[in-house]
């Protein structure tokens, strides 16, 4: 019986996993398709390179890639999405910004407030929370599993060479950070030294930060985990810091 449970168990992660992966390949379908509308050519739209970098890094099969981006150009039936923006607050005061691609704002709108109110946030009017946010650029080089592991001194030096802002070296990863204007000219700049990042993009980075307990801790993640479900919603941000400790006993738990 033993065996039998750890199989299902198995068979029920891996079926999880199929829906996440089945879920991250809509969203980036949808983004391929919006920025192939301005120019199918990803060499003259930056914002097509951003999303053809991350259907690569999510391991999307280069025909699904090239479908969406054909869609796109054609302006095919399905491609008139709307970029949005939602803002409000979740647990213990801290400011969260939902980005999300619609082809129905009014639907996309009452499923995210419903969302914030099932999971005790509030859904607040635009730029009622993004001053406690800067948009910035963000590129994400790997610092491992490369076949040229980068070395971060020399990202730096050529980082400020190109005009980034800031560099921020983690456990796994390097984050670049530039003004939104000169997000592609730098990864362009980089890209002829480095290998091409994980990730290329706009975010939202955190002026002010709200530290929580564990308690605000798991709610908090249960509605930005709600919120990224969502298939409209592209990408989340907050502004919550949590105690390491409290942040690795999580993950441990979950794995």
């Amino acid at each position: 019986m033993a065996g039998h449970s750890q199989f299902k168990n198995i068979m029920y992660r891996k079926g999880a996993q199929d829906a996440k992966r089945a879920k991250l390949f809509t969203k980036l379908i949808r983004e391929l398709t919006v920025a192939a509308k301005t120019n199918p050519d990803p060499e003259a739209n930056p914002r097509l390179r951003s999303a053809i970098t991350a259907a690569r890094t999510a391991n999307m099969p280069k025909d699904t890639m090239e479908r969406a981006i054909k869609k796109g150009a054609g302006n095919e039936a399905g491609t008139d999405f709307q970029e949005v923006r939602y803002e409000g607050y979740g647990p213990g005061g801290v400011a969260i910004i939902v980005e999300a691609l619609t082809d129905n704002r009014n639907r996309t709108a009452a499923e995210i407030r419903s969302i914030f109110n099932k999971q005790g946030g509030n859904m607040g009017e635009t730029n009622s929370v993004s001053f406690q946010f800067d948009q910035l650029g963000a590129l994400s080089f790997p610092l491992q599993g490369s076949d040229t592991p980068i070395d971060p001194e020399t990202l730096f030096e050529a980082t400020i060479e190109a005009g980034a802002q800031d560099m921020e070296t983690h456990d796994e990863n390097i984050e670049i950070y530039t003004a939104p204007d000169d997000l592609h000219h730098v990864l362009d700049t980089l890209a002829k030294s480095f290998a091409a990042p994980d990730k290329a993009r706009l975010i939202w980075k955190p002026n002010i930060h709200v530290d929580v307990n564990e308690e605000q801790f798991i709610t908090i993640l249960k509605l930005l985990n709600a919120l990224e479900d969502n298939d409209d919603v592209q990408m989340v941000f907050s502004n919550f810091e949590v105690d390491r400790a409290l942040m690795e006993k999580y993950l441990n738990d979950r794995l």
